[in-house]
Formats: C-alpha cells, sequence, structure tokens
C-alpha cells in the first residue's frame, strides 16, 4: 500500500509540476464548450437542449487529449521497466496512474462544468445532475483510456490510433451520461442511469486493469 500511493502521489505531483496536462484539458474543455453558444445562436432554449450532450462530448474529448501520457513519458525515460521489476504488481502500477490521471486530469473538468452549464442555461436541477453523472461515468474513460494508451505506448504518435481505439468504447457512457441529465431537468427518475454508469465504472474497474498491465507487458518485453 506504501508503493502504491508513493507512485500516486509522484505521477500527481509529476502532473502539477508541469502543468501542461490540466492547462491543455482545462483550456479545451472551456473552449470548445463556450464555442457552442457562438455557433448554435443564443437561443436559451437550445442551449439548455444540447447543454447535457455540449458538456459530455467536451469531458471526453478533453479527457483524450492527456491518454497517451499516463504510460507514455515513464517507457521512454526507462522508468517503467524499473518500475516492472519493483515488489508493486504491475495491475495496480496501472491502477496508480489511472487514478493519477483521473485526479489531475479529469477532476478539473468536473469542478468548472457547474460553471459552464450556466453559461448554456442548464436547469439547477441539470446542473447536480451533471456533476454526479460525471463523477460517477468519467473514471470509466481513465479507465479504457489507459488500455489505450497501454496498447499503443510503444507506438511513436500513437494518439490517433489511440483515439480510434477507445472513442467506440465511450459511447454507452456518453449516452447514460447525458440521459441521466435529460431525466433530472425533465423531473424523471435519473437513478436508472446513474447506476448503469456506476455498473460500467465497476465493469471497468475489474477489467481494464488486467487489460492495461497485459498491453504493457507486451510492451515492454
Amino acid at each position: 500500500m506504501n508503493s502504491f500511493l508513493a507512485l500516486l502521489m509522484r505521477d500527481m505531483r509529476l502532473a502539477y509540476r508541469q502543468g501542461s496536462a490540466l492547462t491543455m484539458t482545462l483550456s479545451f474543455f472551456v473552449i470548445a464548450v463556450t464555442l457552442f453558444p457562438l455557433g448554435v445562436g443564443p437561443e436559451l432554449d437550445v442551449l439548455a437542449r444540447i447543454g447535457p450532450g455540449v458538456l459530455w462530448v467536451g469531458a471526453l474529448l478533453a479527457c483524450l487529449l492527456t491518454l497517451d501520457r499516463i504510460f507514455q513519458a515513464d517507457y521512454e525515460d526507462g522508468t517503467l521497466e524499473q518500475l516492472l521489476m519493483g515488489p508493486l504488481p504491475i495491475e495496480f502500477i496501472v491502477l496508480a496512474k489511472i487514478m493519477a490521471h483521473w485526479i489531475t486530469s479529469v477532476l478539473p473538468l468536473i469542478i468548472v462544468s457547474p460553471i459552464l452549464a450556466i453559461s448554456l442555461n442548464l436547469h439547477s436541477d441539470g446542473i447536480w445532475a451533471m456533476v454526479i453523472s460525471l463523477l460517477i461515468g468519467t473514471p470509466v474513460l481513465s479507465l479504457i483510456g489507459a488500455v489505450g494508451g497501454a496498447l499503443t505506448v510503444a507506438m511513436r504518435r500513437g494518439g490517433v490510433l489511440l483515439s480510434l481505439l477507445v472513442l467506440p468504447l465511450y459511447i454507452p457512457v456518453l449516452i447514460f451520461g447525458v440521459a441521466s441529465v435529460e431525466a433530472a431537468v425533465a423531473l424523471l427518475p435519473m437513478g436508472p442511469h446513474l447506476m448503469l454508469l456506476g455498473g460500467l465504472s465497476l465493469g471497468a474497474l475489474v477489467v481494464c486493469p488486467f487489460a492495461a498491465a497485459a498491453a504493457l507487458r507486451l510492451a515492454v518485453e
């Protein structure tokens, strides 16, 4: 557990010291969301209707920007090989890096999402539903993205291939995340959608660390 926490804190410190990942994801998320009102017009009813989808798609695409950095830097400088020879199982190494990615790259998007939701004229019930759905559903983005990052870690400029691999797998998360917010706005129960999101997160938590670990073993060997 001490080794796991040490690796988690190391990756978080590196991410915040460099600052590029946090700045890039936040900037992309804010710019992408604020462009929609300029494109579709100032009609408040239209913005409120498309708001949940815009926020979820913006968060999904912003998350894609940093997926290749989960393992790439450690692979290039040889740190990953040293970690694999250490006492910590590779599955826990993967899980620590996934958690660090979610905390440093995805959690800031969730924090600023209520402000952007207000700019899209989203109802107050929809804003809280948006935050809850993002908290429950976005771990899937990092978990599935880690598998794609592990599969493409040995490839130069594998970002495009990584996006093609993970984007189809993000579709269920996007559907249920948007549906939960729309249900809250329509004063309908959003519990079933949130439970489906939670089930996706739990399923990905069980499968993805092992899949990413197997891909990393092949890349290192």
